[in-house]
């Protein structure tokens, strides 16, 4: 049986929510306004600005990711995310117009009411610049001289003369929690 993008996402993510379809409608509009599908080799990028829901619909619709190094991770705590493509340099910004939840209103009633409204009347759209970074590289890895574990090159840091990785570095690593 062939899944929809949406079963997909809704797979990808464990379950359907409000965020997911927020996510979902997103990564549809976004491709739209850009002409271009599925990301398979870095075409596109992403700069997502929080860590809800939205993002696992965004990275399966999209095929961008973290790990693939084109889903840029920026948390504001804003509901907005931008995509570009790298052949013309076009990018798109759409941002969740704030709304208050409908009283009485179910999860499926939200999300149907999310999935089936105008994008108009979702977000605020809008073309803008945006300078795209370099395609990801993969580093070597450098066994840190405290802990022993490896940590890619560029994130090392040099305390009391050896090479040593951020956490025994003694910096901070804040994961928004």
């Amino acid at each position: 049986m062939v899944q929809t993008p949406w079963e997909k996402a809704g797979e990808f993510h464990g379950h359907y929510c409000p965020g997911l379809a927020i996510g979902y409608r997103v990564a549809q509009t976004a491709l739209k306004k850009l002409g271009v599908g599925r990301d398979r080799d870095e075409e596109l990028v992403v700069i997502v600005e929080n860590d809800s829901c939205a993002i696992d619909a965004i990275q399966s619709l999209t095929g961008c990711t973290v790990g693939k190094g084109n889903m840029i991770f920026r948390n504001t705590g804003k509901q907005v995310y931008t995509m570009a493509r790298r052949s013309g340099g076009k990018a798109v910004r759409v941002a969740l117009k704030h709304q208050k939840p409908t009283e009485g209103e179910t999860m499926e009633q939200r999300i149907s009411r999310i999935l089936d409204a105008p994008e108009e009347e979702l977000f605020e759209i809008r073309e803008v610049e945006l300078k795209l970074p370099a395609k990801a590289r993969i580093f070597k890895s450098i066994v840190c001289g405290i802990c022993g574990e490896g940590v890619a090159e560029p994130k090392a840091h040099v305390k009391d003369g050896q090479i040593v990785c951020a956490d025994c570095a003694g910096e901070e690593y804040t994961r928004g929690w």
